[in-house]
């Protein structure tokens, strides 16, 4: 949720003091008004102002990736029943043949009943989307003709070139019993909003059960999380220990001063390293 020219000095920045990836958020619009609840506060507020800068993931990856040599992106996440399937296959898959081996997939359902009102698509079948899109864009990814006949898409034999040299992990977002389901059974992993330690504990147990149900273990299964603790090393590896692969965090607001000013934003990605992430590498190491 950076101002647009914030963000390719800032991933210069994390790529040079040794961060892994960049997340990116997905919003179309902010209605003035909305007739859901945000579903990851206590009031059902939305947490972010009309003003917060929200670019398009999928402008902003491959502007990073250009500027970039070894960072990774995932989407966190991609409102993607927003979106006609295809179209957002041919997009991701052209990011990811451009930048091999650095785009990780983040897909979720929107809560906004205004933004499927207006850009045209029905809510109440979502979550049945999802899955189908999720199908599709993994044919579309392998390469070669492929075709689908599901219940809400439908067509022949196509190709969509380039297609991605490697593999591009679909991560599945949310909290429900659904999503995580949704997770186990069709994710390379999943992502989560923002949680406190007791309750990312809780909610691996769920997905490891689920897991378990779709006949898969946890090996090469991501788990990342926007988690509410302290930010050390120690709270870190506590993370790691309870399953966690992949930590999403803005270290300005760990580090006291303006989040606001870019000076901190800039010391505070340098202090976030030299604080958490060599520290912990150490420790795994």
């Amino acid at each position: 949720m950076c101002p647009p020219d914030r963000l390719l000095p800032l991933a210069r920045l994390a790529e040079e003091h040794g961060w892994d990836s960049v997340s990116l958020p997905d919003s179309v619009f902010f209605p003035e008004n909305v007739s859901g609840d945000y579903p990851f506060t206590p009031d059902g507020n939305r947490f972010w102002s009309a003003e917060t800068p929200f670019v398009d993931p999928l402008v902003s990856i491959p502007a990073i990736a250009a500027v970039t040599q070894s960072l990774r992106f995932n989407t966190s996440v991609l409102k993607t029943p927003l979106r006609e399937p295809l179209l957002v296959a041919k997009s991701v898959g052209s990011i990811a043949a451009m930048f091999p081996g650095r785009v990780d997939l983040g897909v979720g359902l929107s809560w906004i009943p205004e933004e499927f009102k207006w850009l045209g698509q029905d809510m109440s079948t979502r979550g049945k989307r999802l899955d189908e899109q999720i199908d599709i864009m993994r044919l579309a990814f392998a390469g070669g003709w492929f075709e689908y006949h599901g219940a809400h898409y439908d067509f022949d034999r196509i190709r969509m070139e380039p297609s991605p040299s490697e593999p591009v992990p679909i991560l599945v977002g949310g909290h429900s019993d659904a999503a995580l389901r949704r997770a186990a059974k069709r994710g390379d992993g999943w992502l989560s909003a923002q949680l406190d330690r007791d309750s990312i504990a809780e909610v691996i147990v769920r997905l490891r059960d689920q897991l378990e149900m779709a006949g898969r273990d946890s090996t090469g299964f991501q788990v990342v999380v926007t988690p509410m603790v302290a930010a050390s090393a120690e709270a870190f590896a506590d993370l790691a220990d309870l399953g966690v692969t992949g930590i999403v965090t803005m270290p300005w607001y760990f580090m006291a001063g303006d989040p606001n000013d870019p000076t901190h934003q800039d010391e505070s990605i340098a202090w976030f390293s030299e604080t958490v992430i060599k520290p912990l590498r150490k420790e795994t190491t």
